[in-house]
């Protein structure tokens, strides 16, 4: 019975086996950073070689993993006796990576040049030293590790025991599907240790923060091949959330934190409330890191208190971001941030946008001095975020854009003014109203207007998913309306209305695979179509849209081919991201959808339908995207294929 030993090495390798080991592509690529080769002999170092035989898959990348003699082949040590030292202290390791894996039989032992160095018991021979320096300066030392790993042994009885009652757990309170452990599976120390994490993630889950492993007893019958175990679980008592206080950060108001934390004393304790308030805290753009740190014994109250630590980011950011499509063309953005303006978390952001609109202007370019000065479109705006208006839940907005933009339908410039209340009742629930002042002039097919829009825009936000660049769960939803009456001073009396619905599902545990679709909607009311400027108008296409078709070009066309623009729009996209690799992703994709002439769908119009294929790679701040979109409702004026370039999921 090896109980003890068995017991350190179910604890020691849970991390040895969680990733592959390097084979040579990996070897070459970190071959760029330094050689994985041993020096040439010399008389400062005793320079070796590395090998291991007897073992292959799980347990010869675990035994690479754990070994320090392999990782020093590059940086050899200075003799013999130092190399016999490291060769003695790496036996015990492996001798445990191999305990680790379920090969409790396992016999290791290392040899120099064909001769026992360190022998089964793990005990250096006499004379090893000496023997080893004897290729010092002549030869590198070859160091081989044989390995007779013996059979696999399995789990031949499992129990998880309550260790204040010492008996089992009832299936009620503790299901046997939450161990996952059954008789005949390898007994390794990450299937153990897995099941260990579920069963207390299983009792934090039901308001026991406290629950933790009290005892491991591994029982190990080598005649049999197996392994009997007993782990005795302190499930704790079930407890609520209590006091939560805040620490670091001394240039945020911690008022404007405190509003970002919805969890309240005396509420259930769960990871998911955890999480959240997590999640809550890292909205606040001033912060760069949030910890939530649980105290180790209950207050007298029976409640868990929490103590969430945060630390302040950078103040200012620059930033720059390219695109491209072949459909719309070049664009260049580049931004500044302030994320703590008056030290009350207040972001100011600063945009300039030029974006290329030669080619929809029906002109070709085949020269650079073909190139006008109106073939670019431009965007500048500013964006104020005063969080937490007097450490309430309210927050303050304003944002400012001037822009000129053309499209194959029209041209328009503009300057649009907009600010707005929004009050947070949770991390997912929001509501939003403000005032709104459009001013500008469009042309297109159906004439020009000079226009004045002065609004009362209201709009509602749920949004319960798990990241806000790449989520892989949750549900994103907006819908807002914005009246401009002529009362106000709006040339153009009209309602706008618009929605999006967008849901994210990961089918695997670990997220590699996510069905993610979005749906909007929008109309105008109140207003003929001719009246309404033609930058309010609803088109679909391009990026963000339907991919595979011109930007903005499925509307209801003028006699001469041009779009105009409709009163009403539907569009969704449907995706599957795959996640190839850790940093590589392929998703194919479905997009639909048009803009109707009437303030309600006709459907009785054909929408549009594109459809391809896209590349992503994650770079840690989200990914990069390529995508390749095949109109599938192609006219003449459409190209068969659409590239598109850029930063961060399509939706």
């Amino acid at each position: 019975m090896r109980g003890f030993r068995g017991l350190i090495a179910l604890l020691l390798v849970a991390t040895a086996t969680a990733a592959p080991g390097p084979g040579p592509a990996s070897a070459a690529f970190f071959g760029l950073f330094g050689s994985e080769e041993p020096p040439p002999p010399s008389a400062e170092a005793l320079s070796f070689s590395f090998e291991i035989a007897g073992a292959d898959g799980d347990l010869k990348r675990a035994l690479e993993r754990v070994s320090t003699v392999r990782s020093l082949v590059p940086r050899p040590p200075s003799d013999g006796t130092a190399l016999a030292g490291l060769l003695v202290a790496d036996w015990n390791r492996l001798l445990d990576a191999a305990w680790g894996l379920g090969f409790y039989d396992a016999r290791v032992v290392i040899e120099a040049g064909g001769r026992v160095v360190v022998d089964g018991t793990g005990r250096p021979i006499d004379g090893a030293a000496a023997l080893l320096d004897a290729y010092r300066g002549r030869v590198v030392v070859p160091v081989m590790i044989r390995v007779e790993p013996g059979p696999e042994f399995r789990l031949r009885d499992v129990r998880f025991i309550d260790a204040g009652t010492g008996a089992p757990f009832d299936p009620a309170l503790l299901p046997p599907h939450m161990i996952g452990l059954k008789a005949g599976t390898p007994a390794r120390s990450a299937e153990v240790l897995a099941a260990e994490t579920r069963v207390l993630d299983h009792f934090r889950d039901l308001s026991r923060p406290l629950a933790r492993v009290a005892d491991r007893k591994p029982v190990v019958v080598h005649g049999a091949a197996a392994m009997d175990l007993a782990v005795f679980v302190d499930p704790g008592i079930p407890a609520r959330i209590g006091p939560v206080t805040v620490q670091g950060a001394p240039g945020v108001d911690p008022r404007v934190v405190r509003s970002f934390i919805y969890t309240e004393p005396g509420d259930p304790y769960s990871r998911r409330a955890i999480s959240d308030l997590r999640r809550s805290v890292a909205r606040v753009e001033a912060l760069g890191s949030v910890r939530v740190k649980e105290a180790e014994r209950l207050d007298t109250e029976g409640r868990l208190p929490l103590e969430v630590e945060i630390a302040e980011r950078a103040k200012r950011a620059l930033s720059v971001e390219a695109r491209y499509s072949t459909t719309e063309g070049p664009g260049v953005r580049g931004g500044f941030t302030h994320r703590n303006l008056f030290g009350g978390a207040e972001r100011l952001r600063l945009d300039a946008d030029l974006f290329w609109v030669g080619d929809t202007a029906g002109r070709r370019i085949r020269r650079f001095k073909d190139v006008e000065a109106g073939d670019f479109g431009s965007r500048f705006s500013a964006s104020f975020l005063k969080p937490a208006l007097g450490g309430t839940r309210n927050d303050f907005l304003a944002d400012a854009v001037a822009e000129r933009d053309r499209t194959e339908g029209y041209t328009s410039r503009r300057v649009l003014v907009t600010t707005g209340l929004r009050h947070r009742w949770s991390d997912t629930v929001s509501a939003l109203v403000g005032l709104e002042f459009d001013r500008g002039q469009t042309s297109d097919p159906t004439g020009h207007i000079d226009y004045t829009l002065v609004g009362i825009p209201v709009s509602a936000t749920y949004d319960s998913t798990d990241s806000l660049h790449d989520p892989k769960e949750g549900i994103r939803a907006t819908a807002g309306v914005t009246p401009f009456p002529r009362f106000l001073g709006s040339t153009v009396g009209m309602t706008s209305m618009r929605g999006r619905v967008s849901a994210y599902r990961a089918i695997d545990r670990e997220g590699r695979i996510v069905l993610a679709g979005i749906v909007g909607a929008g109309t105008v009311l109140g207003a003929d179509a001719e009246d309404i400027p033609a930058n309010r108008r609803f088109y679909a296409g391009g990026a963000g849209s339907v991919r595979g078709y011109a930007w903005r070009s499925l509307s209801p066309l003028s006699l001469d081919g041009r779009p105009v623009g409709g009163r009403s729009v539907i569009e969704g996209s449907l995706e599957a991201r795959i996640r190839v690799t850790p940093t590589i992703g392929v998703v194919p994709f479905v997009d639909v959808g048009t803009a109707y002439a009437g303030p309600w769908p006709s459907f009785g119009d054909k929408p549009a339908i594109g459809a391809g294929v896209g590349l992503r790679y994650e770079t840690g701040f989200g990914p990069v995207r390529l995508d390749v979109a095949f109109p599938l409702d192609r006219s003449r004026a459409d190209r068969p294929v659409a590239l598109y370039l850029g930063f961060g999921q399509a939706f």
